[in-house]
């Protein structure tokens, strides 16, 4: 991955690259920012950079040794964590079970959710986690010499997934690591970061991509035409992997959708039977799907209240496609007096899923929620 495959961010490129030629590279820093903003990518294309054999000015080389083994993501001096499940290879999970199926995913698009990568490697009704005995196997990795770089590098996806007992574990190490190591940890929520480890990291603040830089992606990768790439990437606000979304108009979107039609249809007929039956659809899903459906939703209810606020004349609605096409229907039924109370009830669906609870129980108790609430 080199910085000139990232569609954008400029700034935050030219800062990294004085960071390697100033020879003020932190030994432990957060890349943050928001789902779609390209911090994965980032974090890979820096770490390339610092490894690279030849680097110029503005990139790393691209065929140096170095380079080769970093686009396949094979170089030995650089670790990998990121959420895994429980059961599927090992009961006492860690990253290297899957580092083949990563490096596939990876090397398709840097850019991509939790839960795309939670579906590839089909983890079924379990909720990914970078779980306790991640951390033994970072310590021992960290604790050797450098093969061939002058630093080894992990990179932590996702650390707010880390298990409590792992992340204290690593406290120590980021602290103090070994010579010539380096953490790049890379979050889409840090505020659920441990705020021990947030303290012994630099931040790195990833903004959303410009609509420019959006437009630009989606005109070269799906060969839009102008105008529809300028619409998608508004709409996008900003997060590149909703935008290739909307483009490739992918099912899992279409299906939270067709999920959240039926729920309000229902809903509205106060159809018992059929909510039942809705709810017990959705509960036979992966507990990812479920969080996503809450994801979709909760961003669903809060564009149809613009809409019925009369938003869409000041471009504040951000809607396209079939979303849009559901929305001019549907909008007046989302007001200020329920928008809000609808909004708790998924968010704590939300947080109930997360906690493991029980998912029909969970479906049932929202549909029955939503029905007092949409009339």
């Amino acid at each position: 991955m080199n910085f000139s495959q990232i569609p954008g961010q400029k700034e935050i490129i030219g800062k990294l690259i004085r960071s390697v030629k100033e020879e003020r590279v932190s030994h432990a820093q957060l890349f943050a920012g928001p789902e779609g903003c390209g911090s994965l990518a980032l974090a890979l294309a820096y770490a390339s950079y610092i490894s690279c054999e030849n680097r110029t000015e503005t990139d790393s080389c691209g065929i140096c040794k170095s380079c080769v083994k970093y686009e396949k993501m094979i170089h030995p001096d650089l670790h990998f964590v990121f959420p895994v499940i429980k059961g599927k290879k090992a009961t006492d999970p860690v990253s290297d079970n899957y580092i083949e199926e990563w490096r596939e995913f990876v090397a398709k698009t840097p850019f991509f959710t939790v839960n795309g990568w939670l579906d590839f490697i089909e983890v079924g009704n379990a909720q990914g986690m970078i779980f306790a005995s991640e951390a033994g196997e970072i310590i021992k990795k960290l604790s050797l010499k450098t093969f061939e770089s002058d630093f080894k590098i992990m990179i932590i996806w996702l650390p707010e997934k880390m298990h409590p007992a792992s992340a204290n574990k690593l406290l120590k190490m980021i602290e103090e690591p070994p010579e010539k190591t380096l953490f790049l940890l890379v979050s889409e929520e840090p505020d659920k970061v441990i705020p021990t480890i947030l303290s012994r990291c630099q931040l790195v603040k990833i903004p959303a991509f410009s609509d420019k830089d959006t437009e630009k992606y989606l005109l070269q990768k799906f060969s839009l035409a102008a105008d529809k790439a300028a619409d998608l990437a508004r709409v996008s606000k900003g997060n590149i992997i909703r935008a290739a979304e909307l483009s490739e108009n992918e099912d899992s979107s279409l299906a939270n959708l067709d999920r959240f039609r039926g729920l309000m249809r229902f809903a509205w007929k106060r159809d018992i039977i059929s909510l039942i039956s809705w709810s017990e659809e959705i509960a036979s899903t992966g507990r990812e799907a479920q969080k996503n459906f809450f994801t979709f939703s909760l961003r669903l209810l809060r564009e149809n209240l613009m809409m019925t606020l009369d938003q869409s004349k000041n471009q504040l609605v951000y809607l396209s496609g079939e979303e849009a096409k559901f929305s001019e229907n549907f909008h007046p039924y989302i007001n200020p007096d329920n928008a809000y109370p609808l909004s708790e009830e998924f968010n704590l669906g939300y947080s109930h899923i997360e906690a493991n609870g029980s998912a029909k129980i969970v479906f049932l108790d929202l549909a029955l929620k939503v029905t007092k609430l949409i009339r």
